[in-house]
């Protein structure tokens, strides 16, 4: 529970001066504390971390960058968090402070059967959830990322679900929100999590559901390079997210 405190109390003393990310996880009851990115280098090693190492709130703003994948600098956590097939992972976030883009959650199998030393570069990675906008329009409208963050003091919860036929085996997870409140200029907030899935599944989702991270994403696309803030565009009452069908096994 310290740890969990720790990161939560050295997120917040940032939260006014920086954007946000995941900080936490849960599945189940139980809580699991993700990588604090002021909490300096006494992490890395913990023997309790799951989060991929990030060290900074500021968002990254170019879709070809290398860290899009899971942050800079990515660096592997020392374990996983047991999860069964079927069963609702949580990340948590506190006060996040933007209101416009979609939300998405991606898995990818750890192929050389060890997430502690799995390189993501080249990866291929499916969706296993997406919001967006949920109504009105884009500017103006209610999405998800807006209607998520409490700012009551109580966290921010994004729940998923590991789809209930997956293979079982070492995986990440990676949780990113696109904010595209500044015209033609998006931000990216990933983070990873090492999750190790059990069950009976043998699924694994076919290529129509695969895409590259980074390479999913470019500025010729229009979802992308996007300035709400043109009344073509923000009044418009749909919104496509980029990238390939969520697969639900």
């Amino acid at each position: 529970m310290w740890q969990v405190l720790a990161s939560i109390v050295g997120y917040l003393a940032h939260l006014s001066s920086a954007h946000g990310g995941a900080v936490n996880y849960t599945v189940g009851d139980v809580w699991y504390p993700g990588y604090d990115p002021y909490g300096g280098d006494a992490q890395d090693n913990a023997p309790w971390m799951v989060q991929r190492k990030w060290i900074t709130n500021v968002p990254i703003f170019e879709a070809d960058n290398i860290s899009l994948a899971c942050n800079a600098p990515g660096n592997p956590a020392q374990t996983s968090i047991p999860i069964n097939a079927g069963e609702d992972i949580s990340a948590v976030y506190y006060a996040w402070v933007h209101t416009v883009g979609p939300m998405i959650a991606w898995m990818t199998p750890c192929t050389n059967g060890d997430c502690r030393t799995f390189d993501p570069k080249g990866a291929d990675w499916f969706k296993i959830g997406q919001r967006g906008l949920l109504e009105g329009t884009i500017l103006e409208g209610m999405w998800f990322q807006k209607q998520f963050s409490t700012w009551d003091g109580t966290p921010d919860l994004w729940n998923e679900t590991i789809p209930k036929t997956l293979k079982p085996g070492p995986y990440l997870v990676r949780h990113e929100i696109i904010s595209l409140h500044s015209a033609n200029k998006p931000q990216w907030y990933p983070e990873c999590v090492h999750v190790e899935v059990k069950g009976n599944g043998s699924s694994v989702p076919g290529k129509e559901f695969l895409a590259k991270i980074p390479g999913v994403y470019n500025m010729s696309q229009p979802e992308i390079n996007i300035d709400v803030y043109d009344p073509a565009v923000g009044n418009k009452t749909t919104y496509n997210i980029p990238g390939p069908p969520v697969w639900q096994g």
